[in-house]
């Protein structure tokens, strides 16, 4: 288990920097062919090939993801990893309007016959700042 956990945290990681870099051979090799991305803005749902067009234009940028994977938590049942952990970020829009959010997310991977793990769906939830 110790050793999923870290792995997955890892591959979180590996998205977030692949996000802020723009790196879409690296996005390419974490995503799922069958990807689904849930807005944490709108709630649009984009696949993978939407992910990736929007990054490749430069449509969709993020500046800056922070991750606290020492809050994550992270389960494993068969070959399915689930990790629910928290953000901050900045990112740019297609239409070129800006958001910042503190965010919890889920991101569920699934291993392949050869014990990679591949995210294959992410969403994200807005923390609202306390009044």
């Amino acid at each position: 288990m110790t050793t999923d956990r870290a792995t997955l945290l890892e591959h979180d990681q590996s998205f977030f920097d692949a996000l802020v870099a723009g790196d879409l051979d690296r996005l390419k090799e974490l995503l799922a062919d069958d990807f689904i991305l849930v807005g944490i803005e709108d709630g649009a749902v984009a696949d993978k090939g939407i992910v990736l067009d929007l990054v490749a234009s430069g449509s969709l940028q993020f500046p800056r993801i922070d991750s606290f994977p020492d809050e994550a938590i992270v389960r494993v049942i068969g070959k399915v990893g689930i990790v629910v952990g928290r953000t901050g970020m900045n990112f740019t829009n297609p239409d070129g309007t800006t958001f910042s959010a503190g965010s919890r997310y889920t991101h569920v991977y699934a291993a392949d016959a050869h014990d990679s793990w591949h995210l294959t769906s992410a969403q994200g939830t807005t923390i609202k700042p306390s009044e």
